[in-house]
Order: C-alpha cells, then structure tokens, then sequence
C-alpha cells in the first residue's frame, strides 16, 4: 500500500495499469496496491493475470496510462513476490525514480482527512471526488495476444500451420496468451504448466526447469519445445532431441536473422557478464559486436536504449528486442525464433549450432550476509589468481544475487573438469566469507 501511494503521488491524477501472475498472494498484494494508489488520488485499472511485457506494451500504447505495476517475483519460488514498475513508455522505472519512490514512502506520514496541497504534498489524503477510481479491463490480454498476432504473424509473415510445438507455461502468467497464440498462428500446440492452482508457479515447469518440457518434446514427437517462467517475461527452447537450447544460443540465432534483414543496427548485440565466451566468439564469426553489461536486464537495456541498439538479453532467456516491445517478452522472443527457423529452413539444433559452448559451471551459495562479498579481500585474491592462469581460455564472475540471498560463482574454463573445480573452491570460500546459511555447508 505504501509503495502504491507513493506511486499514486508521483503519477498525479494519472491512470496506471496493473497486472499479476498467478501466486495466490497476487490478489492480496492488488488490492493494496491498488489502494494505495487511489489513496493517493490516482486511477487504476486492474488487468488482471497477464504476462509482465503485456502490461509494458499495453502502458507504452495507450496514452491514457501513465504508468504500470505488475506484481510478481517472475521466476523466483512460489513464496516469494514482489512488483515491478514501468514508466509511461513501458520502460521499467530507472533506479533513480526507484529511488525518489522510496524516498516519497519514507516522507509519507500518517496524513489528514482533506490536507491540502494535492496528490502530491507530504502526507495528504485526498477525499471525495480526489480519490482515485478503481476499474477491471477483462479485455487487456487479449489486446496483447492481438498485436502479438499481428506482429509476428502478419507482419513478419509467421505461419506454423502444421508445425507440432509444446510449450510450458510453468503455471504462470502465460496461460492466459501463449497457447491462444501459438493456435492463431496455426500451430499444432501441446502445453503444459498450464493449471495453475495458486501456489505451483515455477514449480517443477517452465524456464527453471526443463525436464518435463524435454520428456513432453520427445514424446510427442515435436519440432521444438518452448518453456516460460511464471510471469513470461523469459524463454529458454528444446530442440526435437530433447537438448536445451538457452539464452545465448537463442540470442545467437536472433541476432545472425536480423543481420541478415538488415535490422540490426550497428551491427551490434548487448549481452551480460554471464554470457558464455562461446557466444562472443561466434558473434565475431558473424561481423557482430558484442557489448557485455552488468548482470541484469536493466542494465542491458539501458545499453541498448543509450546507443541505439535493437537486441540483447541474458543466458537465462531474459530477451529484449526493441523493435518488437520496450522489456524482456518471452512470448514474443520464442515467436521470433520460430520465424528466424522458417525463414532461414532451420531446425533448432541446426541453428543452435552456430554457437559452440565453452564449459561452464554456475554454483549458487545460499548465505547470510551477501553484502560482505566486496570487502572479502581473499575470495577476490583467489579470483584474480585463477583468472591470471585461465588467461584467454576462461573467466570467472563472481556476485550477489540482486533478489536472493545467495552467492552466484560462473566459471568458464577449456574443461568441464576445471570448471567444477575453481568454481568449488571460490564458492566455499564465499561461502565462509559471507556466512553459510544454517543448513548449507
């Protein structure tokens, strides 16, 4: 409620958009969201369980909001929640206006029934006709699955008639857009995680987990599997053989069909320090540019935005073209692929394999204290010296999770033998540095 009413301040007497997977605690979190907003004499229109990008296409079309909220904790478990902000552009809040929110909540205070000074003065609380209207739009998916038709199917000339493609909704926001389009465009559709009861988003499905998707594949005899996380702003693929297909290899094939449309400007991609070497490589095979960011895909695209670029995302599927959609849009993202493989008569595994893999090793460290990680002067004494004997060959990332409470060590390195290795070894160091979590050891 707080965070609506500072929203509602700092948009004035607009109208913001909000939307919400598929956790049972979304409605709780709506209502006071949305409480907080009117409160604070702003206008909401609750769009209900629609993928994050829907509400950020639908905020950047329509002149009439001024903002958007969407309520989820994406592909995070089950528990957890949270909300994202986008500004009337559909772009996500930068961190400054985060910021400048946080600040408005702190100077919030208790307030007085008809203080003057407006929506936007400390503390106030507008009455009667000051406060803000709260409205359903039972429609507003269904605008997004439209132009999602549009753009894809009849502009770029998408047609899956008589392709057989599963897809895994993961129990999230997705299965109020993905199967309907996917249908529309004329594909023979299987899919699955797509019952979602309240509290099985992300569980065993989606983006977070492949094994279904890859058993549903083979068994089904498809062309290609696509798997969602919970609130559809990511894609990961499986080939017909059942092997995943992740981010970077699909950003890899994106990126070459667009070149070869002559609609990547620069040409140039933007990509996360978490990007497998293997991608720069053939990127650089291709006359491409790679531009690496901080981990985050905020931080892509405000490269992206800054000069100009048109594509970029992140391993985890996380994919950002501008050209289609102002954020991540894991249905827009998996429909681009299908048309990069009919346009150039590939099949996955054959596009895919454009991009050779270098052995890599993710090892998360649950922990107590994350904040430590800077000022652990040994853990990074070992980092450097394992980064001076890898040289060319490897490189090491080493952070913290920016919504966990959790260590992230990345090692590439010539062998997967050398990647467990230093991987183990820099992640038990962090571990100890940073306070093992009770029960991880």
């Amino acid at each position: 409620m707080a965070i609506g009413r500072a929203l509602g301040r700092a948009a004035g007497d607009g109208t913001v958009l909000v939307g919400q997977d598929t956790r049972r605690s979304g409605p709780m979190l709506e209502a006071a969201l949305a409480a907080g907003l009117a409160s604070a004499g702003a206008d909401v229109v609750l769009g209900g369980v629609m993928p994050t990008p829907a509400v950020a296409e639908l905020v950047a079309i329509d002149d009439a909001f001024t903002g958007g909220a969407v309520i989820s904790a994406s592909h995070n478990p089950f528990p957890d929640n949270g909300i994202k902000l986008f500004g009337p552009d559909g772009f996500k809040l930068p961190d400054e206006d985060e910021a400048a929110l946080e600040a408005l909540m702190e100077d919030d205070g208790p307030g007085v029934a008809g203080a003057e000074g407006g929506p936007g003065a400390p503390g106030a609380r507008p009455t009667g006709a000051g406060v803000g209207s709260i409205t359903r739009w039972d429609g507003a998916v269904g605008v997004y699955r439209e132009r999602l038709v549009a753009r894809l199917g009849h502009a770029v000339g998408l047609d899956l008639s008589g392709r057989r493609i599963v897809i895994d909704c993961a129990n999230g926001a997705t299965v109020t857009a993905a199967p309907e389009v996917l249908a529309a465009l004329g594909a023979d559709v299987v899919a699955i995680g797509t019952d979602p009861d309240g509290v099985n988003i992300n569980v065993d499905c989606g983006s977070t987990h492949l094994a279904p998707l890859q058993h549903a594949v083979v068994a089904e005899g498809a062309e290609l599997g696509l798997a969602f996380d919970g609130d559809g702003d990511r894609v990961l693929a499986v080939d017909a053989a059942g092997q995943v297909v992740d981010g970077d290899q699909i950003l890899a094939i994106l990126a070459i069909w667009l070149q070869g449309r002559r609609e990547l400007p620069g040409p140039a991609v933007v990509t996360t320090t978490m990007t497998n070497l293997g991608f720069r490589r053939a990127m650089a095979d291709q006359g491409i540019e790679v531009r690496w960011t901080d981990v985050g895909d905020r931080y892509v695209l405000a490269e992206m935005r800054e000069h100009g670029f048109v594509l970029g995302g992140e391993q985890s599927g996380h994919l950002i073209n501008l050209a289609s959609g102002p954020t991540g849009d894991g249905l827009a993202g998996g429909l681009m692929l299908l048309a990069a493989l009919a346009d150039r008569g590939q099949s996955l595994s054959e596009a895919a394999a454009v991009m050779t893999r270098m052995p890599q090793r993710l090892v998360s460290v649950r922990v107590q204290r994350k904040d430590d990680l800077p000022g652990a002067t040994e853990v990074w004494d070992m980092v450097r010296a394992e980064e001076d004997a890898l040289g060319d060959d490897g490189r090491i990332v080493l952070r913290a999770s920016g919504t966990e409470p959790l260590v992230r060590v990345m090692v590439e390195a010539p062998t997967s033998e050398e990647c467990e290795r230093i991987a183990a070894d820099i992640a038990d160091a962090a571990g100890r540095a940073c306070g093992l979590a009770e029960g991880d050891h």
